[in-house]
């Protein structure tokens, strides 16, 4: 089965994975985490309710406990999953992949996120070894609504926003199920129905074709911000008042507001490997303690709980927090940038101005190469710099990341397509051209 990834699995539905690999699942879920309880949700997609029925049949068949969310985000599953101490649940979502695709983000006790390297691969070596045997008594299916109690906690961190003009881009996307109960109808939504068939654009805000709708909504509104989710609600981004893309990892920064005015000096703050130094350098303010780490929850959220941190976040648009079961959340994330926001703008401050504080380097952005021999070309750029000069710091954990004084590059194989990522920054446009130019030559030569 193709559809086994580094953070859960996912593919497209009837080609990587299909009805009997879901009930398989199901069947071998409640033996991998040792529960007779599983709690279930899932989004809006078209084959959603395929995979909820097969995946529910196989739980059942395994003797085990449906508690159906029914239509959900992703972070209510995880919140739900640690509010009522559930020891599993399961998300049925391709997040920000296109309609085709569909997938299951799993968590343990203490959502606890299921990878390849914590349980996936156990899973999947279940699946294709062992003999699905239902032994009865069967489970049963039970509905579990906590919608209500999950809006009352998101809306106790929402302070008066009244003087801000948001413009919004749900992008059809789940998290329509709560973003007029958070906010009214006071900001200026496109795209807030949910329609997982996703008409109008990709659910990813990370590529710029998919922002474009918000970019031109914040200029016709004179908006003060601008904010996209993603498909299943774990994930956020934001557009300044000039209708200028925020680069996520920005806002673990900006998020320092809300979380680091009154906190002790070496506060523990998450980062992943391709984040800003700039982002560190802002915070230093607060006397933080900053560690970085690999990308995706499978193993930000572990890392974060290790090491007690109040919060991180990563250049994906994941926002992890302590209170929130060391679990990103999109709508949470959203809140506290709003109110950051009209805070600043209380004191004639716009999120352009504050952004222009924390971001000192010109970055690249991440760049795709698509190549076979990734390890080869990895190597070859780590080698090429090695022998120019000692890097000041080396990290290998994720792929490479090299600093220098006033530059660091990362290179690392995508986890979930079939790309080799690239990212850089430095002090000076000069020195970010000369840098990603010997780069791209370096890898190209792979092609």
């Amino acid at each position: 089965m193709k559809a086994f990834k580094a953070y859960d699995i996912r593919g497209v539905y009837n080609s990587d994975f299909n009805k009997e690999d879901v009930y398989k699942v199901g069947f071998f879920l409640p033996q991998l985490l040792n529960t007779k309880k599983i709690l279930v949700g899932r989004d809006a997609r078209v084959s959603s309710p395929e995979i909820y029925e097969y995946l529910c049949k196989g739980i059942n068949d395994a003797g085990a406990d449906v508690w159906d969310a029914g239509l959900t985000t992703t972070p209510m599953i995880y919140w739900g999953s640690g509010k009522f101490e559930f020891e599993a649940s399961v998300m049925i979502t391709a997040s920000h992949n296109p309609a085709r695709y569909n997938g299951l983000k799993i968590s343990g006790k203490h959502v606890k996120p299921i990878g390849y390297d914590t349980g996936l691969s156990d899973l999947e070596k279940m699946m294709n070894t062992l003999e699905v045997n239902p032994i009865g008594p069967e489970g049963i299916i039970k509905a579990f609504d906590f919608k209500e109690e999950y809006l009352k906690f998101q809306l106790s961190y929402l302070k008066d926003i009244s003087n801000l003009n948001i413009a919004l881009d749900v992008s059809n996307g789940m998290a329509g199920m709560f973003i007029k109960d958070i906010l009214g109808n006071q900001p200026h939504y496109i795209f807030d129905d949910i329609d997982c068939t996703f008409p109008h654009h990709e659910a990813n805000p990370l590529e710029p074709e998919n922002i474009v709708d918000l970019q031109k909504l914040v200029k016709e509104t004179k908006a003060d911000v601008g904010v996209i989710f993603d498909g299943d609600a774990d994930r956020v981004m934001f557009v300044d008042e000039n209708s200028r893309f925020i680069s996520p990892d920005l806002i673990i920064a900006l998020l320092g507001h809300h979380f680091l005015e009154d906190a002790k000096p070496g506060t523990r703050v998450l980062q992943d490997i391709r984040t800003s130094k700039a982002v560190g350098e802002y915070l230093s303010q607060y006397k933080v303690e900053m560690h970085m780490w690999r990308v995706g929850r499978a193993f930000a959220a572990l890392k974060l709980k290790e090491i007690d941190g109040l919060f991180g976040g990563e250049l994906a648009g994941h926002y992890y927090f302590k209170d929130f079961y060391y679990s990103d959340s999109g709508l949470l994330a959203a809140i506290l940038v709003l109110n950051i926001v009209s805070e600043m703008k209380k004191k004639g401050l716009s999120l352009s101005q504050l952004i222009s504080r924390i971001e000192t380097y010109q970055n690249s952005g991440e760049i795709n190469f698509k190549i076979e021999r990734k390890a080869e070309a990895m190597e070859a750029v780590k080698n090429y710099y090695f022998e120019q000069a000692e890097p000041d710091a080396f990290f290998d954990f994720d792929g490479y990341r090299l600093e220098y004084p006033d530059w660091w590059l990362n290179i690392r194989p995508s986890n979930t397509e079939p790309y080799l990522r690239f990212l850089a920054e430095a002090k000076t446009k000069e020195q970010l051209d000369e840098v990603v130019n010997k780069c791209k030559e370096i890898i190209q030569s792979f092609a």
